[in-house]
Order: C-alpha cells, then sequence, then structure tokens
C-alpha cells in the first residue's frame, strides 16, 4: 500500500494545535480537533464569512481595506430616507462609531481609507450634493458636488476621488472630479448609466462597471484617465445593484441582481475572469480593500442582510482539512 512516507519520504506530523509557521506544502494531525490538515495554494478567489454589522442593511456605501473596512449610510428599514450609521471593521468585527453621517442617506457612494474616508451623493427624500469627509471619529461636512444625485459609483480617495453616473431628474452620463476641495466636471460616460459600481486609486485612473443602461442590466466596462471614458471589455455577465473595489487594472466586483446573484468576478486590466462566489446571494451590498484582499458587507436577499464576507484571492496559501476515505 502506498504511504505518505513513501511518496516523500517524511511522516505526517502529529500536533496537538496548527502549527504558526506552517509551510506550503506541508501536512499535518491536529490531535485536538481530530483533522488531518494541509497547507496549499488557492486556485480560485474564495469568501469566508467575516463578522456581521451591527446593523442590517442595504444600499450603504463602504471604504478601506479587509482589516481596517468602512460602513456607512444605507437603508436599514423601508423608508423614503436612509441611514446615517458609520461601522468600523478590525478584521474581525464590525464597531458602532459614536458619530454617524451629517446628513442620513442611502443609495449613495464613497471611497478612500478607514481613516480617510468621503461619501458623496445619496437620497434622504431627495437628490443630494452633500459630501462629507471622515477622518477616523468624525464626519465633516465639504464642498457639495455640482449636481445632486442617486445611485452613482464612486472610486478614489479622500483627496482624488470620481463620481459618475447616477440619477438626478433621468439617468446621467455626468462625471465629476474631486480634488480634495472642489468638484470639477469631467468627462461624459458613453452612455447614461446607474447603479452600477467603480473601481480605482485616483480621480485619474477609475473603472466603471455593470449597472442599468436605458433601464437593461449592462455588462459594459469603461475605463476612465482623467478626462475620458474609454469601453474596454465586458463583463462575463451583466449585473446591476453589484459592488466594486480595487483598483482601473485589479478590481472585484461581486453580488448584484437581476437575478440575485453571488457571482464574482476579478479584472486584470484586459478581461474578466470568474472568481469563487459569495457565500450568500445579494444585491445594493458595499465592499472594502483589492481584488486579492477583500470585503462584502451588507445587502438585501430576500431581507436586509448584516453578513460580511471576506475574499481571498488565487494564488494565496490557505490551510485545509483532508478528507480520507
Amino acid at each position: 500500500m502506498t504511504t505518505y512516507y513513501g511518496l516523500y519520504g517524511q511522516k505526517v506530523q502529529y500536533l496537538a494545535s496548527d502549527p504558526t509557521d506552517v509551510q506550503v506544502g506541508q501536512v499535518w494531525y491536529n490531535s485536538t480537533s481530530a483533522i488531518l490538515k494541509v497547507r496549499e495554494v488557492t486556485t480560485t478567489g474564495t469568501w469566508a464569512s467575516g463578522g456581521s454589522l451591527n446593523t442590517a442593511r442595504e444600499q450603504l456605501a463602504g471604504c478601506g481595506v479587509q482589516t481596517a473596512g468602512l460602513a456607512f449610510g444605507g437603508s436599514s428599514v423601508p423608508a423614503p430616507g436612509g441611514a446615517n450609521a458609520t461601522e468600523l471593521y478590525n478584521g474581525t468585527s464590525w464597531t458602532n462609531n459614536p458619530t454617524g453621517l451629517n446628513t442620513a442617506r442611502r443609495v449613495l457612494t464613497g471611497c478612500g481609507l478607514q481613516t480617510a474616508g468621503l461619501a458623496f451623493g445619496g437620497f434622504d427624500g431627495s437628490n443630494l450634493a452633500s459630501t462629507e469627509k471622515f477622518n477616523g471619529s468624525t464626519w465633516t461636512s465639504v464642498n457639495s458636488m455640482n449636481t445632486a444625485r442617486r445611485t452613482l459609483a464612486g472610486a478614489g480617495t479622500q483627496t482624488s476621488a470620481l463620481g459618475f453616473g447616477g440619477y438626478t431628474t433621468a439617468v446621467s452620463t455626468a462625471t465629476e472630479s474631486y480634488n480634495g476641495t472642489t468638484w470639477t466636471a469631467g468627462g461624459n460616460l458613453p452612455a447614461a448609466k446607474q447603479v452600477g459600481a467603480g473601481a480605482g486609486s485616483s480621480n485619474t485612473a477609475v473603472l466603471s462597471f455593470g449597472g442599468l443602461v436605458s433601464d437593461a442590466v449592462s455588462s459594459s466596462t469603461e475605463s476612465y484617465n482623467g478626462s475620458t471614458w474609454t469601453a474596454v471589455a465586458n463583463m462575463n455577465t451583466g449585473k446591476a445593484r453589484t459592488a466594486g473595489i480595487g483598483t482601473q487594472t485589479a478590481a472585484l466586483n461581486f453580488g448584484g441582481n437581476p437575478p440575485t446573484t453571488a457571482a464574482t468576478e476579478s479584472w486584470n486590466g484586459t478581461s474578466w475572469t470568474t472568481t469563487g462566489s459569495l457565500n450568500t446571494a445579494r444585491y445594493f451590498l458595499a465592499g472594502a480593500g483589492t481584488n486579492t484582499v477583500g470585503l462584502g458587507f451588507g445587502g438585501y436577499t430576500t431581507a436586509l442582510s448584516a453578513a460580511t464576507e471576506e475574499f481571498t484571492g488565487p494564488g494565496a496559501p490557505v490551510t485545509k482539512t483532508v478528507t480520507v476515505t
């Protein structure tokens, strides 16, 4: 009979707990949990459950990174307005921030970091142009966008942001660029779009994807260089009300509808690749992080969701259970 020792010339370690300095390819038996484990490299992206939001909500916005996320705004009950609640994620659990947005709102967007976030646009019974910046504890109102709008997308940083699309009195093509002080008009989207998503590292390097164009679900993707949008390769599956994170050349989209989906796609600067699905299909969710280390939270399934999931992209080392038959 072939044995592990016969194949690899070494015995399986018998340990009371998982090793701390584990290496790819290492195999061990955890005698406490009675589980055989192996350290290997992922070949596809995977989502794992994280700590739930304190308040289940949809139509919220988010920013930051996987271990320092920020969730703000949204709708926690069916209402014409929105919430101002702000929560901070530390990689394990969410904490309610003592102060929330100055203007409660839903279907807003945002960008930046947990300690340097930006919130703009949205709806509180009417369309909003108001913009607020976050310093890790407090939101401060700053100069408003030129055009009030809801269901827009955004990307960038607190001092270099881009807002695009959305709904004013009609679905919009308008793009606005923020320099940390004021908003100025940018190049229009090729087609009017709302409830799409965006990813980007500054107001001159942004990706727009998904959404509704002429009331139809779109798979279109456009790249922005600071002045002009250029059509690039479409998503594999069109969707609206999806979440987007990452950069112009390394983005991730996940969730969305219709139909309500858990599908996740990764962008490498040229094309989209389908990768691991969310554990909970939902739409109107938010996200933070990159296309290899991401965070997804909130949204709507058949009810408001507080679920948080953490994404690990292909190529990352993970520990897996070995099933012996």
